[in-house]
């Protein structure tokens, strides 16, 4: 009984290994890649590939061979995304905010020391290709990263960059005490901002969202590209409609919010 557990056990840790190697940068893979990434045989990879095509888990394209994930894997992302508290509140909240602005609307959950896009909703001013929920990013080269981390304790954040967090741009905040003051001005005016700190050309400005206890567990931004979001110029009013959205969506989670005027002092 003990080593058919340990086999059945064995099995899934497999073909959950064989699902993560499917990334935004490789959709599709080979028979041949997927043993590569994961170390294990030709024919156990084909065997676990194929009883996952089955279950519709992935699909192979039957000209080129590659394989890439299929209806079942999206099924399943979308019923943990529904499932999703911060999701339900924040959607519809995200889509009318994006659709005022112009500009992209992002609300990402913080998860550890990095975050999750839930969802994401493109203004005509900012349009995107693709879709950012499910994919990750850096606390600290992001405004709504920003937002996240002005909600723990000195000692997490000590934690964090304890780590040396990667540094993306020349603009990127690698040092803790030049974050510890972008974190007091966050946390005075009740947003943060970002400058090419991720990337070239690119800016974001975000709010904390808090939960039933008061704690910030996931933030809303606005992003776009500085031609169209330039945060050098003043952006109070884009600033006050990001912190009455991220209350909207605090309270839609139980939160009963005591607006303190530092919040707004800069406004």
């Amino acid at each position: 009984m003990a080593s058919e557990s340990v086999g059945g056990t064995q099995t899934v840790e497999r073909a959950m290994s064989l699902l993560a190697c499917f990334t935004e940068e490789s959709g599709e893979l080979r028979v041949s890649e997927l043993c590569t990434l994961t170390g294990l045989g030709q024919s156990t990879v084909s065997r676990m590939m194929s009883a996952l095509d089955r279950m519709k888990f992935v699909v192979q394209d039957s000209r080129t061979g590659l394989y890439r994930l299929g209806p079942a894997a999206v099924s399943l992302g979308t019923i943990a995304l529904n499932g999703s508290p911060i999701f339900r509140a924040s959607r519809q909240i995200a889509q009318n905010l994006a659709r005022r602005i112009e500009i992209g609307v992002n609300v990402a959950e913080l998860s550890g020391f990095t975050f999750m896009y839930l969802c994401n909703f493109e203004g005509a001013l900012a349009p995107k290709s693709f879709d950012m929920a499910g994919r990750t990013g850096p606390l600290h080269a992001t405004g709504i990263g920003k937002a996240l981390l002005s909600g723990m304790t000195d000692a997490q954040v000590d934690e964090y960059f304890a780590q040396a967090p990667q540094r993306f741009t020349p603009h990127t905040i690698v040092d803790r005490d030049s974050m510890q003051l972008a974190l007091d001005e966050t946390r005075s005016r009740g947003y943060s901002t970002e400058i090419e700190e991720l990337a070239f050309g690119r800016a974001c400005i975000a709010a904390p969202i808090r939960n039933r206890a008061g704690e910030i567990v996931a933030g809303i931004s606005a992003s776009g590209p500085l031609s169209v979001l330039d945060l050098h110029a003043p952006h109070q009013e884009l600033a006050l409609q990001l912190i009455e959205a991220a209350d909207e969506i605090s309270v839609a989670l139980g939160y009963s919010p005591s607006r303190t005027a530092s919040a707004f002092a800069a406004l």
